[in-house]
């Protein structure tokens, strides 16, 4: 079967029948799974024309069919031919339950008798069951009405047990260089649970753009959501799309992302980013910047790529600025689906601070040595305030400089170094390496790959990269919580080009940070898995994913002209 990630086991049993789905199937939900009862309903009654009505009360605390008495289990894979019949005579159910001892996320799916059964260790691992049983219905699931009216969906009698290897099971997506609305951000949100990953981390703010409503600083998206001009392509392409670009995000449109976004077992991660990254907001609020070096009432949001050398002064108007903003984005993001909260911390240039002297009374007034130590008190500062109100920050490796509270965690992007030795100090680490899953990176060296950036990370490569670097301890090791594909946009400026640089290696990151039975790197099956994504792109196709198909791109596709910047070689392992 060509299940994407592939599960822990899948034992057919083609001596029993399977299940038949059709009009007159029940489903039966037992307590804590009725965001799943109605996520099922939503979709394969969309796909299908379904009307998935409730069992009767007590159905859903029915057990899970068991094994045929005498019957030997079997390796996993496809059953050898076509399911006996279920019986015609009774409906077929589909069970959803709770069940102690699974395991957190972890589920197992059961087809036997006319019943489908998706047990979960909790809340979430239903829903991850029901991801599998929707990819078992083949291409026509994905779609948002039946396109073979009245075809039977039958299902071969098996068992499915799976578990996640990692918690975090991440994708960055960077809305503040490029902003994608929010019927995007919803769709992206239906693309990860499709793929059983469970972390979306949205990039709200930069130098090119504010994304994200804070109604007692209304300047930050009346004047910062918006830039005059961008440029095409890389920072040193001549190329300008001179229509001015925008958006933001209220916050009801904030209230809903979360609930659509819970609904579906997946957290999300806001970042803001200090003390770098920030010329939106200085262009919107100019005593936020370095007045006394920079005339920052002359700045605007910034047009072009790369790091812009405008940074926050390091004052305390500017914390109290920044903490009205963190008092908002705590309430539009709850614990419950945010616990973590990245504030960046990366890329920061020292030159405005060295040469201003406010900052550098700063350095004395705090006693931080110099203006490297300027940053990591902002980051300290943060780390404080956000514990206190019960949330953990995350920020970019360059928060290790300076010291970290002890619950503060690391997102490694620099190569592993950082997040190796965050953890070997025993901090929480999300492992994404820009030499390895950096998505906007090209992934073809040929001359028709549109505006390539980076170094060439193929299906394949994704699919090797290893998330817990050889060497690390195993007190270490259990600090990495996960990884995460990191998706930046200066020159992704549509959701077509979003999918491109996403898919199809978005499936093959998906497996290495799900499946807990993959093999070292080089020992993985990577044949067999192109095999699998063979019936994936189908599910894509339904999806209508604009994919970059496996022969190149499509003639649509291409960006002839658009000047990128493709690093040759293999990128470093560092």
């Amino acid at each position: 079967m060509d299940l994407i990630p592939a599960p822990a086991s899948d034992v057919p049993d083609p001596d029993r029948p399977g299940a038949v789905l059709d009009a007159r199937t029940v489903l039966a939900a037992a307590p804590g799974t009725e965001g799943t009862e109605r996520w099922l309903r939503t979709v394969l009654g969309a796909a299908f024309a379904l009307p998935l009505r409730p069992a009767p009360r007590d159905d859903a605390a029915q057990p899970a069919p068991g094994p045929a008495a005498g019957s030997a289990p079997r390796a996993a894979g496809p059953a050898p031919g076509p399911a006996p019949a279920a019986p015609a005579s009774a409906p077929a159910v589909v069970r959803l339950r709770v069940e102690a001892g699974v395991g957190p996320e972890a589920y197992r799916l059961t087809v036997a008798d006319g019943a489908v059964d998706l047990a979960g260790g909790d809340p979430a691992g239903v829903f991850w069951a029901a991801q599998t049983l929707r990819q078992l219905l083949g291409p026509d699931a994905y779609r948002r009405a039946p396109v073979r009216p009245g075809a039977p969906l039958a299902l071969a009698a098996r068992r499915i047990e799976d578990r996640p290897r990692f918690g975090w099971r991440g994708m960055l997506l960077d809305v503040a260089r490029h902003f994608r609305p929010k019927d995007d951000v919803l769709r992206q949100l239906d693309l990860l649970a499709a793929h059983k990953l469970n972390v979306l981390h949205l990039h709200l703010t930069d130098d090119q753009g504010w994304r994200l409503e804070i109604r007692r600083h209304p300047r930050l998206t009346e004047v910062g959501a918006w830039r005059p001009r961008t440029r095409r392509g890389h920072r040193a392409s001549p190329l300008w799309d001179d229509t001015p670009h925008g958006g933001h995000y209220t916050h009801d449109d904030i209230r809903e992302i979360v609930a659509y976004a819970a609904e579906r077992h997946v957290r999300i991660v806001p970042e803001i980013d200090v003390p770098g990254h920030s010329q939106a907001a200085i262009a919107a609020y100019p005593h936020l910047g370095n007045t006394d070096v920079v005339d920052t009432s002359a700045l605007g949001v910034w047009d072009t790529w790369g790091v812009s050398p405008n940074v926050l002064a390091p004052t305390e108007a500017v914390l109290r600025f920044y903490e009205g903003v963190f008092e908002e984005v705590l309430d539009l993001f709850p614990a419950a689906v945010s616990p973590f909260v990245h504030i960046g911390g990366d890329e920061c240039p020292k030159e405005q601070w060295r040469a201003s002297a406010t900052a550098r009374a700063r350095v004395g007034e705090l006693g931080v040595g110099d203006e490297d130590g300027l940053q990591a008190w902002f980051v300290r500062h943060f780390d404080r305030w956000l514990a206190d109100r019960g949330r953990r920050l995350i920020g970019w490796d360059e928060i290790l400089e300076g010291g970290l509270a002890p619950g503060a965690a690391v997102s490694s992007w620099r190569g592993y170094a950082g997040g190796v030795a965050a953890a070997e100090a025993g901090h929480d680490v999300v492992m994404c390496p820009e030499q390895h899953v950096y998505l906007d990176h090209r992934q073809d060296g040929g001359p028709d790959e549109p505006v390539p950036i980076g170094y060439v990370r193929t299906l394949e490569d994704v699919y090797r990269f290893e998330p817990v670097p050889p060497g690390l301890s195993p007190e270490a090791a259990a600090h990495v919580l996960g990884a995460q594909a990191n998706v930046w946009t200066e020159v992704l400026d549509s959701r077509a080009r979003v999918d491109y640089q996403t898919f199809p290696r978005l499936a093959a990151f998906a497996e290495v940070a799900w499946s807990t039975t993959l093999p070292a790197p080089e020992a993985r099956d990577y044949d067999g898995f192109a095999r699998r994504m063979e019936g994936h792109l189908l599910r894509l196709d339904a999806l209508g994913v604009e994919y970059r198909p496996p022969a190149g791109p499509a003639p649509w596709q291409r960006r002839p002209g658009v000047l990128g910047r493709p690093i040759e070689g293999k990128p470093p392992n560092v």
